[in-house]
């Protein structure tokens, strides 16, 4: 029969077992939470090394393909395009314009993109010098320098005054003298001064057009005062000599041949011939200028708008 010591030892026995089993059992938990947050941390550590890998990798990448990005941009510039005006794939087909005036077209390649270059007026008033924009509207100031290099301007008149209200532009550029001339290429729109007020400050010079995308041709005009037409005209140039030789042509008026119903029915666009004739003797240009900031600055018949065509 089993005393009551060995009962009682026993029982001290059994419950030391309990203690250290549930003593176990505590550990092994620990443990597990132990291991839990170790892995999570790794875990952690794991992702925030990775990330710092890819933003290595990739911000190596980005940095390294930046340059080419930008090199590609510069080499995919949109290359100057010289349509024919009339151009033979229009449909319809556009009639002959007997205004035009045919000195063959520029080069195809090679403008000069960065820069200024002066485009001096030689009128029968004074000099009046234009900075090309070089870097905003390489392709129409290339136009100018080759059509200047034809003699082209020579003995042309500024054909149209608009002198009224919010508008202030005197129309040049065209042989013929008609409004309707040009020479026989058109070209594409560029540096549209959009979401600009007054879009064609004084001393601004910009192309004239049709009214349509991609009519540029020799037609511009000289802004000598502020004028808010919409962004729809190239800005090529800023007058830096002679803007008050425009200024006071636009004082002397006009004839008014441009206002109200024309002989062929159509309404006008404004404005008329300056009564104080401003003729071109000679057109020169100068040479490409390097600059840190480049200035702000049709062909067939037309009356939409301000510039009364294009070409």
């Amino acid at each position: 029969m089993t005393s009551l010591r060995d009962r009682q030892r026993a029982a001290a026995r059994a419950r030391l077992e309990r203690e250290m089993a549930e003593r176990q059992a505590t550990a092994h938990k620990r443990r597990r939470r132990a291991y839990s947050i170790v892995y999570s941390g790794l875990g952690v550590v794991v992702a925030v090394v990775l990330v710092i890998v890819l933003v290595a990798v990739t911000g190596g990448d980005k940095k390294k393909s930046t340059p080419a990005a930008a090199a590609s941009a510069s080499a995919t510039a949109a290359a100057c395009s010289w349509i024919p005006s009339p151009d033979p794939s229009a449909s319809p087909a556009q009639p002959a314009n007997p205004n035009l005036k045919d000195v063959g077209t520029p080069p195809a390649t090679g403008e000069p993109r960065s820069g200024t270059r002066d485009l001096t007026l030689n009128t029968n008033q004074g000099p009046i010098v234009i900075s090309m924009d070089l870097t905003h509207a390489p392709c129409t100031s290339e136009s100018f320098a080759y059509l200047a290099s034809k003699n082209f301007f020579n003995g042309s008149s500024c054909h149209r005054l608009l002198n009224t209200g919010d508008t202030h532009l005197l129309q040049c550029g065209d042989p013929s003298g008609t409004g309707s001339g040009g020479p026989t290429y058109n070209f594409a729109d560029e540096n549209l001064p959009t979401n600009q007020r007054p879009a064609y400050p004084a001393g601004v010079v910009a192309m004239a057009n049709t009214g349509q995308p991609g009519t540029n041709g020799s037609q511009f005009f000289i802004v000598f005062g502020d004028t808010d037409l919409p962004a729809q005209y190239t800005v090529w140039g800023k007058v830096t000599k002679g803007l008050d030789i425009a200024s006071k042509v636009g004082a002397a008026g006009d004839d008014e041949a441009f206002a109200g119903t024309q002989p062929d029915g159509s309404q006008g666009p404004g404005g008329g011939h300056p009564k104080s004739k401003l003729t071109f003797n000679t057109v020169t240009v100068g040479p490409v200028q390097d600059a840190s900031a480049a200035p702000s600055a049709s062909a067939a018949p037309s009356t939409s708008l301000a510039p009364s065509a294009a070409s």
